[in-house]
């Protein structure tokens, strides 16, 4: 895909993700219901709306590609591990974040080829700011103004910045950051995590706890872009779309290349 292509694509995903964004917020702002799935996770209006949105403008914007969100009917993703390039959507993830009240929820949006995440936007529309990313491109951080900055992974620090989830702390991780070492702890919602290392705000989000492929994808494909590695604890990199189930392996997202980050896994 030609750098041309790329940013034509980067510009029509910041418009499907603001309209979104928009929608979402039409919601927030006001008092909805709450449903909860089979797996006990919360939906809401704004989850349901903001897919239809990304939805129909994706089939609009690329007719030939398949649209995979967390909203998706079975039916809509029957022959989905026949897909060689799709888009992969979380239309708001973060909903635990957006019932609280705490603005760290997100629209995310990723093109899927071949496996990998290769393209991808993510919109906090209550925050302001979105990060976008294509690879071999580069990746940018842009602001409520319309101010696009390029963003950089950062060298580790002696003590490293860690972000970890506001909502899902475990023991695995609690086990890891004190094999670590001294280190800085932030905690975030939503995929986030991954655009503050990508920006090089963080050191490494160590995600040792269940997460799905739609919340992973479009920040992995940022944090990619800005020269970050994400990969499983055996050192292979994150993968879409591969097997029968959408659940992530455990994975390291982080930006020092230099850095034995999975020396804290083996307990070395």
């Amino acid at each position: 895909m030609s750098m041309g292509v790329q940013q034509r694509l980067l510009e029509k995903l910041r418009e499907i993700a603001a309209t979104a964004g928009k929608a979402i917020m039409a919601v927030y702002e006001r008092d909805f219901t709450v449903e909860f799935k089979d797996d006990n996770s919360p939906l809401t209006e704004a989850d349901r709306t903001s897919h239809e949105i990304i939805r129909d403008r994706l089939a609009t914007l690329t007719p030939a590609l398949p649209v995979l969100s967390e909203e998706s009917s079975p039916e809509e993703i029957r022959d989905r591990t026949d897909w060689g390039c799709f888009w992969l959507v979380d239309p708001l993830d973060g909903t635990k974040e957006f019932l609280k009240r705490n603005d760290e929820f997100t629209v995310n949006i990723a093109l899927i080829k071949r496996n990998r995440a290769t393209l991808g936007i993510v919109l906090a529309p209550a925050l302001g700011i979105s990060y976008e990313g294509a690879l071999g491109l580069g990746a940018w951080r842009r602001s409520a103004d319309g101010l696009s900055t390029p963003v950089r992974v950062s060298t580790a620090r002696p003590k490293p910045r860690v972000v970890s989830s506001r909502s899902h702390p475990n023991k695995s991780l609690a086990d890891y950051l004190k094999t670590l070492g001294p280190h800085e702890l932030k905690t975030m919602g939503s995929s986030l995590k991954i655009c503050l290392v990508a920006d090089g705000q963080a050191d490494i989000y160590p995600r040792l706890g269940p997460t799905s492929e739609w919340d992973t994808a479009a920040a992995q494909a940022i944090l990619e872009s800005a020269g970050g590695v994400m990969m499983d604890l055996f050192g292979r990199p994150l993968r879409y779309n591969t097997k029968e189930d959408l659940l992530n392996p455990h994975f390291l997202a982080f930006g020092d290349r230099g850095r034995d980050w999975l020396r804290a896994v083996r307990g070395d």
